[in-house]
């Protein structure tokens, strides 16, 4: 488990706190060949996931903000590798994320980090624009097989490589990116980035939340954790072996892991719990998937990568009832046997009552009324 390349990644002091947290790697933010300020502010909104949205109490997000980043000589500059791998820190991978306005710029920086010491992977992100009046790289299919060959063709020094998309939703895509990616030479695939053109209004001032592109951003955090599923599941149905999948969207418990990991994921990373908590949610989380995996007999994740079951009625009969006020309901003590079983126990019970009323009967008609 550890961060996506959003927030609190754009500085040598954000990198470094997540080295020392709980987080199993560094990611940086999506770099650009030179530096951007990004969008105007607010360009960032937020809002607590009360209902519990994606089965997940984490909070939903919204951003526009266009790539703010310190360029790519900064992230794999000999001051900011030598820190985190200083013996200061624990030696985790560090992964450099790239997001090129344009195919030559991404080529060019996947290069420059494949070929620095200290940097232990690169992953690009294809869920970005690239071409300018042109759908994203990963909507774009022409384009993702042209990249990806010419990623293909790059001497990586023997680091990895991955490719962060975007999400699907539509059968025949899922099976179209996926044959693609299978041709070439990818290590991973980071599954899912935002939900794009997604709008947050301000009811009290009848307004658009964010200020940048018409109020529209990408939607993240805990309403997106079903599609983060289902892209997750859906990938590792269709991609060769030898390829991971990283699963993210709306994680923030150690549940919320434990299902990307049920799904198929090799990795987790968490980004607006990230923002929102900061680093010290890798630790939380982290403890929370261990205490569910012990609770559920698992001593290794191995036990459960990727062996989600298909529906059983037979098996849904075994989960605790519980009403709409939160409290088990009425038979809840024959939680986790069969319904057939549970039917025989009652059976035996009222039996059992009727013995007990017949003898007090039979007491009753033989003995005095002082007697009884």
């Amino acid at each position: 488990m550890y961060n996506a390349a959003g927030p609190r990644t754009n500085t040598q002091e954000h990198l470094e706190l997540i080295a020392d947290s709980a987080s199993g790697a560094v990611l940086c933010k999506s770099a650009t060949l030179e530096k951007r300020t990004g969008n105007p502010l607010p360009r960032y909104v937020e809002l607590p996931n009360e209902g519990g949205g994606g089965g997940t109490s984490c909070p939903t997000s919204m951003n526009s903000e266009g790539l703010p980043n310190a360029g790519i000589d900064y992230y794999i500059s000999d001051e900011v590798v030598s820190a985190l791998k200083s013996s200061d820190h624990p030696n985790k991978p560090y992964i450099v994320s790239v997001s090129g306005l344009k195919l030559e710029s991404n080529l060019t920086m996947i290069a420059m980090a494949a070929a620095k010491d200290g940097v232990d992977g690169i992953e690009l992100n294809l869920a970005c624009p690239n071409v300018p009046g042109k759908p994203i790289v990963a909507y774009d299919f022409e384009q993702l097989e042209d990249i990806l060959q010419h990623v293909s063709e790059l001497d990586l020094h023997g680091k990895s490589i991955g490719v962060k998309l975007a999400p699907y939703f539509d059968n025949t895509h899922f099976e179209r990116v996926a044959a693609t990616i299978n041709k070439h030479d990818i290590d991973y695939v980071v599954c899912t980035n935002t939900i794009g053109n997604g709008l947050m209004v301000d009811t009290d001032l009848e307004m658009a939340s964010i200020a940048p592109n018409g109020g529209f951003g990408g939607i993240a955090g805990g309403h997106i954790k079903y599609t983060a599923l289902a892209n997750v599941r859906k990938f590792r149905l269709l991609l060769e072996p030898r390829i991971k999948i990283v699963g993210v969207g709306g994680v923030s418990t150690g549940r919320d892991a434990f299902d990307l990991i049920l799904c198929g994921a090799a990795a987790v990373q968490v980004g607006t719990a990230h923002k929102s908590e900061g680093p010290s949610c890798f630790n939380r989380i982290a403890k929370e998937l261990e205490e569910l995996m012990v609770q559920k007999g698992y001593s290794s994740i191995e036990d459960f990568r990727g062996k989600l079951k298909p529906y059983s009625r037979q098996l849904a009969r075994q989960k605790p009832r519980v009403s709409k006020r939160g409290k088990k309901s009425k038979g809840d003590d024959l939680a986790g046997v069969s319904a057939q079983t549970a039917a025989v126990m009652r059976s035996v019970i009222f039996i059992l009552l009727g013995i007990i009323a017949w003898l007090l009967r039979e007491r009753y008609m033989k003995g005095t009324p002082d007697e009884v």
